[in-house]
């Protein structure tokens, strides 16, 4: 029997009004030491986000999330924060924010596998 490992993810979330505190689930990240494991998956459907905030920069959006992949896969591609060790980075990238992209609390887990995970995270918590 294989090993399970400890884990830790969150939802991503776009917030088109903060003062709302309405969303829809869009990805998730994950983080898993013991594999050395930093990930995020994510999916916009763009008609769905419109009829939910018809005034939101679907542009910008994209943008935000792409910073934050960026910050995932580390480097200097994920600018300063992408040079922070990998827990580090999670930290960061869950941080509470009022900002159009967040992230849900972090919850705990245990797997085999981390990418499988993440893709079992994923279709539960935003297809």
């Amino acid at each position: 029997m294989q090993e399970e490992h400890l884990f830790e993810y969150a939802v991503i979330r776009i917030v088109p009004a903060v003062e709302r505190e309405e969303f829809q689930n869009v990805g998730v990240v994950l983080y898993c030491k013991p594999e050395k494991f930093l990930q995020m998956k994510y999916s916009l459907d763009e008609a769905r986000l419109l009829a939910f905030a018809p005034k939101l920069d679907i542009p910008e959006v994209r943008g935000h999330l792409s910073a934050f992949e960026k910050i995932c896969h580390g480097g200097k591609e994920g600018g300063s924060m992408g040079k922070l060790p990998m827990d580090e980075r999670f930290r960061w990238l869950t941080a509470t924010r009022s900002t159009v992209v967040q992230c849900s609390k972090v919850h705990p887990g245990f797997c085999q596998d981390a990418a499988v995970m993440l893709e079992r995270l994923f279709s539960e918590m935003v297809l």
